[in-house]
């Protein structure tokens, strides 16, 4: 008997632990999943996926805490304001699109920075080009959870990090006359992610 009521007890705070979690969608309209290198050494080029899909379970509407998070990006939605460099890039000497046209995100930990108010280390496994690695992002929340003029909480993060492209196989550069590379080793993710709260 004893055993039969603290297995109920378990179930009941399994139950109740669901029950509390908060489940968030990404709104793609209103955010941006945006990166850049160094171009010739001297300048930075920009550039963003257009197309991605999102879910997010947190603790509760303002902590996310070991939330899980896990997104699927279109690779060949990016978009650098250039059709010929788009799609040099969406070529098998970048992103090989026709092979890998998929790339994810999936956390296994997201810790509050003890530094910055609203701030997380964010760390999860990224898969592109094939190869899965595990990077670390930081995680800058807003202020407040807002109710919009249709009876929706949305809540956002600044997500910002750097990452080394030929980690996962993206290796094709070009030596300048002068010396130095055309493109940068290293890419800085810059993403806005704006959620809306699940019904």
């Amino acid at each position: 008997m004893k055993t039969t009521f603290k297995t109920l007890v378990a179930v009941a705070a399994i139950s109740l632990s669901a029950k509390a979690q908060t489940n968030w969608n990404v709104d793609a309209s209103h955010s941006k999943m945006g990166f850049a290198v160094t171009h010739m050494m001297v300048s930075e080029t920009e550039g963003k996926f257009k197309m991605y899909e999102g879910k997010v379970s947190s603790k509760t509407e303002t902590d996310f805490t070991d939330a899980s998070i896990d997104f699927k990006i279109d690779v060949n939605s990016i978009n650098t304001d250039d059709e010929k460099r788009d799609g040099h890039l969406k070529s098998p000497d970048f992103f090989d699109v026709a092979k890998f046209p998929n790339m994810t995100f999936k956390s296994t930990s997201m810790k509050a920075n003890p530094k910055m108010k609203n701030s997380y280390i964010l760390t999860g496994e990224l898969t592109m080009h094939g190869v899965t690695k595990i990077v670390m992002l930081t995680a800058i929340g807003a202020s407040k959870v807002v109710k919009d003029p249709y009876g929706m909480m949305r809540y956002a993060f600044k997500v910002t990090g750097k990452l080394n492209r030929k980690d996962f196989g993206l290796t094709w550069n070009a030596a300048l006359e002068a010396g130095g590379v055309a493109v940068s080793e290293d890419v800085r993710i810059d993403c806005t992610i704006e959620l809306t709260k699940s019904k």
